[in-house]
């Protein structure tokens, strides 16, 4: 029986793709599919995204000399990963979003032909636009092709973007990868007729030649050629309705194309490389192509846990229930039924974030303003400007995007807002762009804010109604992904007590613990062990007047934060402790420096001594 022939290895690239028929492709994204499919159900990552674009990534390094004089960038990045099968990280990849391993997005760092970082939205093609323009100006004979899928076309910064773009005279093709719903106006059947003509090489070429025989008329050759120009020009806009947004901003528009025809896919990218001038290539795909389960509920599939899992479902070692996210919206909800001036505000998270539960409960008062983080923190000021509640949920690495909204928008009047910060802390395998390790340090910053930080589900209940009740200005409530252990179980029942900023417990040894958030549990353990006493902080920011008479009377004060040192509570901390005189020792332990990169929660917990273990062993020294 004859052997079945495989593509897949470290040494494919460009020049063996470009040469390979029309079922040796196929066969390649069988390859590519397979692969994703077992490492995620192994690895976790994301699934149905990467599937859905396998035939547009082999199409697209057929055509660009990826690694060579061309250059690919992939917005978001979680749809990348048959792009790193194809760019020499095929023996690589079965260590993906695991530490020490590759990463679940791009990384410059990881590989050459990586064009640009990856991971927040909506940034391909401004990043895009200045590698094509540093090309031409530096004279390099190559083309770049960014990849941006219709979900990401809705952060404002895709439009700042494309406002510049279509202005280039470098060679830059946009493709977007729409797998949800149609950008342009519909045009009928004509017009899709003549978007697919305009989309071949025959036409382009013999447009090209066209134009050529006409220019070389003696006389009137060139208005000539103006009036046909114009002609086709008033034909094209009867035919579009002057409604495609792309063309109108300077862009050649080609498609619609069918993203999982490959042979459809290298004739359209291959007319756009030609062209040489910005074009839009539209490519239309299924999520989760090629494994049913994810074709039919791409969303639950959107990303994979490990072992065959769908993103979403509690830990088994979590085994106190609902994740955070879920307690969150489920609370919210519950408050928004008896409270009208409650709103819920996602940008384009409402799972994941738990909000799903208001917009069932609360529909009118619930808002999906798209991948728009600076605008959903500028929307809630407007709603809060006219007497509502607005509660804006969001990912921690995500706020960082609405920095300037926040205080512009929100501290300088002191509006009221609620800021539901979900992913605090340490988030895992996603890696450095999405640990949320920087959003204390960036709110510190800001007056008129107060930060809560529970460290157990019930307590986020406690300090949600807080945040929205009991506080003035930017009211924020930060808590971790997942969901609570047993020992924050524990916790929690401390939080039934009457609303407190502080948890003492101070038996006078010579030692303080103070921390916050999901580590607390881990170091009473610890901090019982060795003796010490411990006070864990609910409030983090301001810090509660009664923080500072507690720790002047220990010799030795140890701060341990999930996140960043620099600018954060134990900073904070020790600044306000020297500024009192205080003369015993401070040691701050967390994130020095640097960025968390990907690994399990439980191994960068242990990277930055933050796990029980580390956290006795530092208490007994």
């Amino acid at each position: 029986m004859q052997q079945k022939q495989t593509f897949l290895n470290d040494n494919i690239n460009h020049s063996v793709i470009a040469n390979m028929t029309s079922p040796q492709l196929r066969a390649l994204c069988r390859e590519l599919r397979g692969c994703i499919l077992r490492t995620v159900m192994k690895n976790g990552g994301h699934l149905a995204s990467n599937l859905g674009t396998v035939e547009l990534t082999v199409a697209l390094h057929y055509v660009y000399d990826v690694g060579g004089r061309d250059r690919i960038l992939w917005d978001v990045g979680h749809q990348a990963y048959a792009h790193k099968l194809l760019t020499g990280r095929y023996s690589q990849f079965s260590t993906l979003r695991s530490r020490g391993g590759i990463s679940g997005f791009c990384r410059r760092s990881e590989s050459p032909a990586d064009a640009f970082i990856s991971g927040h939205s909506s940034t391909s093609v401004s990043a895009a636009y200045g590698i094509a323009e540093a090309m031409r100006l530096k004279g390099e004979d190559g083309a770049v092709a960014a990849v941006i899928g219709d979900g990401a076309l809705t952060g404002g910064m895709a439009y700042e973007g494309l406002n510049n773009a279509g202005k280039t005279a470098a060679n830059l093709t946009l493709v977007l990868n729409d797998n949800a719903m149609s950008i342009s106006k519909s045009t009928g059947a004509l017009a899709r007729y003549l978007a697919q003509i305009r989309s071949t090489k025959r036409y382009y070429v013999a447009k090209e030649r066209f134009r050529s025989v006409l220019a070389a008329v003696p006389l009137v050759g060139k208005r000539l050629e103006h009036a046909v120009r114009s002609a086709k020009n008033i034909i094209k806009d009867a035919m579009y309705d002057s409604s495609n947004l792309f063309e109108n901003l300077g862009f050649t528009y080609i498609g619609p194309v069918n993203g999982h025809d490959i042979e459809d896919l290298i004739e359209a990218l291959s007319v756009a490389k030609l062209m040489r001038k910005p074009c839009v290539v539209h490519v239309f795909t299924q999520k989760g192509k090629g494994y049913k389960p994810a074709e039919e509920n791409p969303g639950e599939y959107h990303a994979g846990a490990k072992n065959g899992g769908a993103v979403g479902k509690t830990e088994v070692n979590l085994a106190c229930g609902e994740s955070y996210s879920e307690v969150f919206g489920r609370e919210l909800a519950r408050l928004g039924c008896s409270d009208g001036r409650i709103c819920a505000i996602t940008a384009a998270m409402k799972y994941a974030t738990g909000l799903n539960y208001f917009r069932n409960a609360c529909a009118p008062r619930f808002f999906d303003t798209g991948i728009a983080e600076q605008h959903s923190v500028t929307f809630a000021a407007g709603l809060a400007a006219e007497g509502m509640l607005p509660v804006f949920a969001v990912y921690s690495t995500f706020l960082q995007r609405g920095f300037d909204q926040i205080i512009h928008d929100c501290a300088i009047e002191n509006t009221h807002i609620v800021l539901a910060i979900d992913r605090a802390g340490f988030v895992g395998e996603d890696g450095e762009t999405h640990q949320g390790v920087f959003d204390v340090p960036m709110l510190r910053l800001i007056p008129n804010t107060t930060v809560y930080s529970p460290a157990s589900a019930e307590e986020l209940r406690a300090c949600l109604k807080r945040a929205i009740y009991d506080t003035g200005g930017i009211a924020c409530v930060r808590y971790p992904k997942g969901a609570e252990t047993v020992s924050q179980c524990a916790l929690g029942r401390a939080a039934l007590l009457p609303a407190r900023d502080i948890f003492y417990s101070g038996k006078r040894s010579a030692t303080l613990a103070v921390t916050y958030g999901r580590i607390s549990a881990g170091l009473a353990q610890a901090a019982e062990k060795a003796g010490a006493d411990m006070l864990r902080l609910v409030k983090i920011h301001p810090l509660p007047e009664n923080v500072l008479g507690i720790a002047m009377g220990y010799d030795r004060i140890v701060f341990f934060e999930e996140g960043s040192l620099n600018g954060g509570v134990g900073e904070g901390l020790s600044a306000a402790l020297a500024q009192a005189g205080y003369r015993g020792r401070v040691e701050c332990v967390g994130v020095s420096g640097g960025f968390v990169p990907a690994a399990s929660v439980a191994e960068q917990l242990e990277m930055y001594r933050l796990d029980e273990e580390n956290m006795l062993e530092i208490l007994r020294n």
